[in-house]
């Protein structure tokens, strides 16, 4: 999965390095983000990790009670049902497009009316895009069941593939709109590659709706509340577009590409974790091994951390090399490098509490539990969009960049997020070691502390040097010093990698062994 999720990142950023060397951070592309946030808002509140949340616990259940037939008409009358809906809210959306755009969106973009028209064609062009993903989202979730992770985990790379040939083979001739067709290819691409994985579960599809089956409203009530959630989740995302919209240009791209820098380690180091421990986490709960999923999520805790702390003090430091080397080409000049790398300082500040989430919101989805992670994920999304405006003020106020204030507003409300969670888990499952965990986390940051000493001393005794070797250089030293420190405070999950990356699995690592209270 980890390899799967660094492949994803590789395309992704050939991706955005290529989109950024066409576009920068212009008319255009600002455009061209507004537009897509549309058919990613429909994705995710019908058919994205929403959806993923309820049907895999349900489904792999039922699996796991061997109720084969049951599980496939469950999936087929979700398919059938999400297909419906997104069919319906893609067609509202493409006749009230100038309405969404001029009142929702970006109204800042009304100064601008070639902008605002262009943003709204692309919106209409991309709306397809919402209803191949909502269907590849729920294949996804079948295969994840069916412990099949690898191929799903590529899917990304197939998007990617189809908006590197939009922007380099479309575009040239047909501008942003080249993009823009690139990502409806990339989205059919992302359905496609899972189909022959599909296919060769043998599954039946099953036309129609299976109202008797119980199963289905179990879907139905572990979705509504996620639903909330992730609504509130995507109503962040459009506070800080319509915000971004009114600041100069460049900040809504800004923002975008820096959220996606740091998705990547956020990607590789968390999600990878919490995907290959959702369906583990659901058969320990269906069969009520609860000493069992004490140790996974503890176990996931732990190596969470253990990546997330030095990966968030390294971006923070190599935060302008890194963006100036991979966009500053082009039509991406010093000024976009400015704009990206101002809101990464304060999106990279937060790596951390967003890994910590995805594996403690998934947890509880494991465990049929919906509502807890909504609740206290919509307070802090909540908190997110005040503090946008107050962040966002403040900065302008002191002569910052404001849309810095955004990706502030962020990454406290991300944390608060996550402590929250924990503090809830703690209270479901009982104690979860944390005297290990304080340790763990002791030792990863005093390493992380002087490994930022290193990629300090590496930055000054390199001024002056091509940002290429700064950035490249910095990240290897600082990897090799945090490692050898690592050794050196003897932390486990330095052994835990070695043994992933020698193909022995995660399986043989029981650090933390069941005690006679757990069995």
């Amino acid at each position: 999965m980890t390899a799967a999720f660094l492949l994803s990142n590789l395309s992704g950023l050939v991706r955005q390095i290529l989109v950024a060397q066409a576009f920068g951070t212009g008319a255009e592309i600002e455009a061209f983000n507004a537009a897509n946030r549309v058919s990613e808002t429909l994705f995710n509140l019908v058919a994205g990790g929403a959806l993923a949340s309820a049907f895999i616990p349900t489904f792999s259940g039922l699996l796991a009670r061997d109720d084969q037939e049951k599980a496939w008409r469950l999936a087929s009358t979700i398919a059938n049902l999400v297909l419906l809906v997104l069919i319906f809210l893609s067609l509202a959306t493409y006749l009230l497009a100038p309405e969404v755009v001029r009142y929702l969106l970006a109204p800042g973009f009304r100064s601008d009316p070639a902008k605002e028209n262009l943003t709204i064609f692309l919106l209409r062009l991309m709306l397809p895009s919402a209803i191949l993903f909502a269907l590849s989202g729920l294949v996804m979730g079948i295969l994840n069941s069916h412990q099949v992770f690898f191929i799903p985990a590529l899917t990304p790379s197939m998007y990617h593939l189809g908006m590197i040939f939009g922007v380099l083979v479309l575009a040239p001739t047909l501008g942003i709109a080249g993009l823009g067709w690139g990502v409806l290819i990339g989205a059919g691409l992302h359905l496609g590659v899972q189909i022959p994985s599909l296919l060769r579960l043998r599954g039946k599809y099953f036309p129609g709706f299976a109202w008797g089956l119980p199963e289905v409203y179990e879907v139905v009530r572990l979705f509504a509340p996620r639903l909330i959630g992730v609504a509130v989740v995507q109503l962040n995302f459009w506070v800080n577009t319509r915000l971004a919209s009114r600041m100069p240009e460049g900040s809504v791209t800004g923002v975008v590409l820096a959220f996606a820098l740091m998705l990547m380690p956020q990607a590789a180091i968390a999600q990878s974790v919490a995907i290959v421990t959702l369906p583990t986490l659901s058969t320990h709960f269906a069969l009520a091994r609860t000493g069992e999923l004490r140790v996974t999520l503890v176990n996931a805790l732990r190596g969470v951390l253990f990546l997330a702390v030095p990966a968030s003090v390294g971006l923070i430091l190599l935060r302008k090399p890194i963006v100036a080397t991979l966009y500053q080409r082009g039509a991406f000049d010093e000024r976009s490098t400015e704009f990206v790398a101002w809101a990464l300082l304060w999106y990279a500040s937060g790596l951390v509490g967003h890994s910590l989430v995805e594996v403690l919101a998934r947890s509880f989805y494991a465990m049929h539990d919906t509502r807890t992670p909504v609740l206290i994920g919509s307070i802090a999304m909540g908190l997110n969009v005040a503090l946008s405006y107050l962040f966002s003020a403040i900065f302008q106020r002191v002569g910052w960049l404001p849309h810095g204030g955004l990706a502030l507003a962020n990454t406290l409300a991300t944390y608060l997020e996550a402590l929250g969670l924990y503090g809830m888990m703690r209270r479901k499952l009982g104690e979860l070691r944390e005297r290990e965990i304080f340790l763990l986390a002791l030792q990863t940051a005093l390493a992380s502390l002087l490994m930022a000493g290193g990629i300090q001393l590496w930055m000054k005794f390199l001024a002056g040097a091509p940002v290429a070797l700064i950035s490249l250089g910095g990240v290897l030293v600082g990897g090799g010093l945090f490692l050898s420190l690592a050794l050196l405070f003897r932390i486990e999950e330095v052994r835990v990698l070695w043994g992933v990356i020698l193909g022995q699995g995660l399986g043989s690592h029981q650090p933390h062994q069941l005690g006679n209270n757990d069995s």
